[in-house]
């Protein structure tokens, strides 16, 4: 064998290894983009999920198929905070009540503490919890991180806390939602924003849509 040929068998040997590095370069970043796809869409799909109920729930704020029992809507809110809100409505059943039954509803919402999930590798998300009537906190980890609450006077004004309930006309909402397991997340050398996809919903609600505040 020639010491041409063995340049040759070298010179090939570092090209196929090039070549084979790059194929697991390539591979690599096909799973992760992979990843990171379906986290994508698991989180636009948790967070439409979120927004249905929310849009449903506060659009019915002050609501009763009986308006006479709650006439006035400053009393719809009963209590509110940047992180929950208590408000009156009437409950509607598309079987039985599609309009409700007359009888005013208490609903309260709520974030939880990123200290009740420790199942997942996301620090940040929380339950979001949905309560009616003072029954048991119903809520599930849609992978929630931020549910937060702002409050508008008539006049476009932030009111303070503690929040005086019958000066609200409008609130703003804000939601975040993240993967909960993310991709790579044992990689020190990644962001949060890498790690984890996310999505975010910001909308300004009438605070009782159905009666005209004072």
């Amino acid at each position: 064998m020639g010491f041409s040929s063995i340049i040759d068998i070298i010179g090939s040997s570092l090209v196929g290894g090039m070549i084979l590095l790059i194929m697991f370069r390539l591979n690599d970043a096909s799973i992760e983009n992979s990843f990171m796809y379906t986290g994508d869409l698991i989180v636009q799909q948790n967070l439409v999920s979120i927004v249905d109920v929310l849009n449903e729930d506060f659009s019915k704020i002050g609501y009763c198929q009986k308006w006479e029992n709650l006439p006035d809507p400053t009393l719809a809110i009963v209590s509110a905070t940047d992180t929950s809100i208590v408000f009156l409505t009437d409950f509607v059943d598309p079987s039985t009540n599609p309009y409700g039954d007359g009888i005013i509803d208490t609903l309260r919402y709520y974030s939880g503490k990123t200290s009740e999930l420790t199942v997942t590798p996301n620090p940040r998300d929380k339950i979001l919890y949905r309560v009616e009537d003072g029954q048991i906190p119903n809520g599930s980890n849609l992978g929630v991180t931020v549910f937060k609450l702002k409050y508008y006077d008539s006049a476009g004004n932030v009111l303070p806390s503690p929040i005086l309930t019958t000066k609200i006309a409008t609130i703003q909402i804000d939601i975040k939602v993240e993967d909960v397991y993310g991709y790579d997340t044992d990689n020190s050398d990644k962001t949060d924003s890498e790690m984890y996809s996310n999505a975010i919903w910001k909308q300004l609600k009438i605070a009782a849509p159905n009666l005209k505040n004072r």
